[in-house]
């Protein structure tokens, strides 16, 4: 089932000490600023949920797990001020995902574009299907990934980073994101990942809870300066969305 909700939907799940938090949007799972203020709320809730040992993040549907931002909302940005509210979206999740207490299993079922690539990035362990391709396709608009850059960057690197943003028009496979330590495993089918994410999150949620929250610091640490740092990359995309290059090539887009 896919939501035909245009703000999206976000529901989660308690059960064995496991939140399975599922979210959804009838554009190829992408994000309005809603979404994403509901996700960085839901993360800091079950951060301080003592029934939760272990969060599953997902997405809806077969193809797409997330296709970044909403693009009616990008087109929309005519001001500063608007385009830091509207990049600092992603910026509160992976903020409120990296502070959460709880290890965060990614569950990556299809293609993942821009900011879904770094909602992937946050995880603490993910695991896909081959069909989880990615793409950091910000440049051909005018932009770059510069908030989501850091949360990439830990997972695969500087040089994983550059070849991903530098070749923006083209896709990196599962194999390509699995070698680079973005993705942990990566299944051929969708039922394969379900069973070893349930396999995967209750022996998680069969740990000492103390030692899961110390380990989450632990893979966390010297990271402290993202709440300031990535808000400053959202003024930066902000400042670039109301160029005019950016301007023509959504509008090229839009047609």
């Amino acid at each position: 089932m896919t939501t035909t909700r245009q703000n999206g939907s976000l529901y989660t799940n308690i059960q064995n000490n496991i939140a399975t938090v599922e979210f959804g949007h009838p554009a190829s799972n992408s994000f309005p600023s809603e979404l994403l203020a509901r996700l960085a709320n839901e993360f800091d809730a079950l951060s301080n949920n003592d029934e939760v040992s272990v969060i599953v993040l997902k997405s809806e549907g077969e193809r797409a797990f997330c296709a970044g931002a909403s693009f009616d909302e990008l087109v929309a940005i005519n001001d500063l001020e608007r385009g830091k509210a509207f990049f600092s979206g992603f910026a509160n999740v992976i903020n409120a995902m990296r502070k959460c207490s709880k290890l965060i299993i990614g569950r990556v079922q299809g293609k993942t574009v821009g900011g879904g690539v770094g909602l992937a990035a946050a995880c603490d362990y993910v695991l896909a299907t081959e069909h989880a391709s990615i793409k950091l396709s910000e440049f051909t608009i005018g932009i770059g990934p510069f908030v989501i850059a850091p949360a990439v960057e830990r997972k695969i690197g500087v040089g994983g980073l550059a070849e991903l943003t530098l070749d923006a028009s083209n896709w990196k496979n599962a194999y390509w994101a699995k070698e680079k330590g973005l993705y942990a495993r990566v299944f051929e089918t969708k039922n394969e990942l379900d069973k070893e994410v349930e396999i995967l999150s209750e022996k998680l949620a069969s740990y000492n809870p103390e030692a899961l929250v110390e380990m989450k610091k632990a893979l966390w640490k010297d990271t402290e300066h993202w709440g300031s740092l990535l808000i400053e990359r959202a003024e930066t995309s902000g400042k670039l969305v109301l160029s005019e290059f950016t301007k023509n090539a959504l509008s090229k887009f839009k047609k």
